[in-house]
């Protein structure tokens, strides 16, 4: 999709999108495993944090060292590698119920760790994959192409909210996470790739099966 109204030179990129809120949303996920109990992780429940830092570490200094193919290939395997994390532990928990091996507290407690590190989780696919990724997208002074119809990009350069350029930062991605763990869709996030529906259909499964066994393990209970 190419914008009718971007200026015919651009003499300027804005400068480079922090990478820091991606990076504390990696760490966060690794460190929710932590209040999970060790029956629903793949090994103790420190691991994928000590995972994530390893591989934390290379993919910051490609970076730093302006290798973006090897950073990217790196970011991406983190977040499979947290995903796979995701599905096992969610596979565990619901493999559980019919046992009643995890008492109410650590139900409580492995749901709501593993509905939070899935927000995190597809913000950063989210982030890594759309247009390219943070390091295509600092190339461009505007964001007019992409998975993802931000309202932004309907806007004419005149309005003040993308005045200068504007590219869509973390925040974006984790808010369209979010909504999509909660209200099970975009709402004002059009989707517009194929991968993109497929990932959110991913996330969306994940929610809606992480909030069933809440509600299946509270009736019963009740």
């Amino acid at each position: 999709m190419e914008t009718k109204h971007a200026p015919a030179a651009v003499t300027r990129n804005l400068d480079p999108e922090p990478r820091w809120p991606a990076i504390v949303a990696i760490v966060a996920t690794g460190s929710l495993f932590l209040f999970m109990p060790e029956r629903l992780t793949f090994g103790p429940n420190w691991l994928l944090l000590a995972v994530v830092g390893v591989l934390t570490i290379p993919t910051v200094l490609s970076r730093r060292m302006g290798n973006t193919k090897l950073n990217y290939w790196l970011g991406l395997s983190l977040s499979a590698v947290i995903t796979m994390a995701l599905v096992w532990s969610l596979g565990m928990l619901i493999a559980g119920l019919p046992t009643k091996k995890e008492n109410p507290e650590e139900l409580l407690r492995a749901a709501v760790a593993l509905w939070l590190s899935n927000i995190f989780v597809f913000a950063c696919w989210y982030w890594r994959l759309d247009a390219g990724g943070p390091h295509a997208r600092d190339l461009r002074q505007y964001h007019t192409e992409g998975a993802f119809l931000f309202p932004q990009m309907t806007l004419p350069p005149a309005s003040k909210l993308v005045k200068g350029g504007w590219r869509p930062g973390f925040v974006d991605y984790l808010f369209l996470a979010f909504n999509t763990s909660t209200a099970f869709s975009p709402t004002d996030v059009p989707v517009l790739s194929r991968w993109a529906k497929l990932l959110m259909m991913v996330q969306s499964s994940v929610s809606l099966g992480t909030l069933a066994i809440l509600a299946a393990r509270a009736i019963n209970i009740l």
